[in-house]
């Protein structure tokens, strides 16, 4: 487990290293959505010739990014004009975060009423609406409060999404506060997440994170995984595995041989989005990380929504995974900050944990 000193000083590099930078914006606003509780702004890519029952990709920025910085990393604007489907970018305020943050942590933003989920649903309402697009074919992901928040809206609205991806994330309603989420950083097992929403469709998730992840430890993908693979009703054993030495692959399948859950592990990556500077997708930078993969490129292909750039080359993949953690929950005491504790408030107020 990564010690407190460490995640600490891990989220003030985060702070200095991910703050935006100049870079294209290929985005433009989307207006008039409502209702929006978590007062969130809306950035929208759409192909010049996008046709009628397109897919949607929503795709949540990390802390200290926003939307642009996001998609020049990640490449899915781009991607998004070769295969004809329409991207939107919610992106947090510096006013609800200090960080940009999205608010993973916060119990009014991970319910489904009242809070930044519900301000991101009603964007993708006035995106399908505007646009055309298949209700059907909506997609999330994001990194890290990103994916925790992807993890979020695939709890709390799953009836709303096909499928989604988890990137250097955490599990859905594990920590509530401040300490709580910076335990659950830290690889510190949780007792009670909330229950996820009950609905008869229930989304695919695909879990991305690196084995040498400091800030977000390796830890919390097997606590998605095993989250995930209950709501699906599937065994601890995965159907198939894959891999090389730079990766790895467990996926559990339906009867159609279709991934209902599914996890890579990028051998030695840091925190972060995999991509691959030879792709043409995305480009490398702060927690945008060359590993010679395209985590773009693979989860919309898992999504069928390309089928440009071919698999790396598959080989036996690695030893099982340890069983995913138990979970715990743990809520902040409501004592006055002295000494060391007055210490890690001040640095998770930097980096953006701390309003």
């Amino acid at each position: 487990m990564a010690s407190l000193s460490d995640t600490l000083t891990n989220l003030s590099r985060m702070r200095a290293a991910g703050a935006a930078s100049d870079v294209p914006d290929r985005l433009h606003d989307l207006t008039g959505f409502a209702p929006d509780p978590g007062n969130l702004r809306a950035r929208l890519h759409v192909p010049t010739d996008l046709r009628p029952g397109a897919a949607l990709v929503v795709a949540l920025h990390g802390c200290t990014q926003n939307a642009a910085v996001y998609d020049h990393g990640t490449g899915w604007s781009t991607l998004a004009d070769g295969e004809g489907f329409a991207v939107l970018f919610p992106e947090q305020r510096r006013a609800n975060n200090a960080n940009l943050c999205f608010n993973w942590f916060e119990d009014a933003d991970i319910t489904r009423i009242g809070g930044e989920a519900e301000s991101i649903v009603a964007m993708i309402d006035a995106a399908v609406a505007a646009h055309a697009i298949d209700p059907a074919r909506v997609f999330v992901t994001g990194l890290s409060a990103g994916g925790a928040m992807t993890a979020v809206l695939l709890a709390t609205w799953p009836e709303r999404f096909a499928a989604g991806a988890i990137i250097g994330g955490l599990p859905y309603g594990t920590a509530i506060g401040v300490r709580a989420a910076l335990e659950r950083m830290r690889g510190q097992p949780a007792t009670a997440p909330r229950a996820i929403a009950s609905s008869a469709r229930i989304p695919r998730v695909a879990i991305w994170h690196g084995t040498a992840d400091p800030t977000v430890v390796v830890a919390n993908s097997d606590a998605l995984v095993d989250q995930w693979r209950t709501v699906h009703a599937l065994p601890v054993e995965p159907t198939e595995r894959s891999g090389d030495a730079n990766w790895s692959r467990r996926a559990w399948l339906d009867a159609s041989g279709r991934p209902l859950v599914e996890e890579w592990r990028i051998a030695g990556m840091g925190h972060g989005v995999p991509v691959d500077g030879h792709s043409g997708i995305g480009a490398a930078g702060p927690f945008m990380l060359d590993v010679g993969l395209s985590s773009t490129l693979e989860i919309a292909r898992g999504w069928g929504l390309t089928d440009a750039a071919a698999r790396p080359a598959t080989a036996p993949a690695a030893s099982p995974t340890r069983p995913a953690a138990k979970l715990e929950r743990m809520t902040p005491a409501p004592t006055p900050a002295s000494g060391v504790q007055a210490t890690i408030e001040k640095a998770l107020r930097t980096a953006g944990l701390l309003r």
